[in-house]
């Protein structure tokens, strides 16, 4: 749902503003973000119910790793309207930048529940890594005010 809204938030730049920036290298086709997120989106909610399910009024101590993946969600919530509604690389960047540091705890928390779910959010914090060089390649190539 959280990707459908950014779509949302982020069709009119995709074919206007977007276009009209300078890409860093290794940039993909458009076409390839919605397949891929998608299938990562299947693992972090794939990943939350691992916990969630493990999660009963009595174990309070599952509850904080949920609300960092609460906060992992509200931040990737944030970024698509913030980058591409906003036009703004560099407050985009900041965002990435403080969700590959609360999708690392995510990780940390969630391994010492439950390891599988852990794993199933690697790739996304690759992927985040990698969305955070193409962020900053775009800052940086348009002049740092895209």
């Amino acid at each position: 749902m959280v990707q459908l809204a950014g779509a949302a938030a982020s069709s009119d730049a995709l074919s206007g503003w977007y276009l009209s920036l300078a890409a860093p290298p290794l940039t993909p086709p458009r076409w390839v973000f919605g397949p891929v997120w998608t299938v990562l989106d299947i693992m972090v909610g794939t990943a939350a119910w691992l916990i969630w399910r493990q999660v009963s009024p009595w174990q309070l101590s599952r509850r904080p790793a949920l609300r960092l993946w609460g906060w992992q969600i509200a931040l990737t919530a944030a970024w698509t309207p913030t980058f591409f509604g906003l036009h703004s690389p560099g407050a985009a960047m900041a965002i990435i930048a403080a969700l590959l540091a609360v999708s690392l705890a995510t990780i940390a928390s969630f391994w010492q529940r439950n390891s599988w779910s852990a794993v199933l959010l690697l790739p996304t914090t690759l992927c985040l890594c990698y969305a955070a060089y193409l962020n900053a390649g775009f800052w940086w190539l348009n002049g740092g005010h895209a």
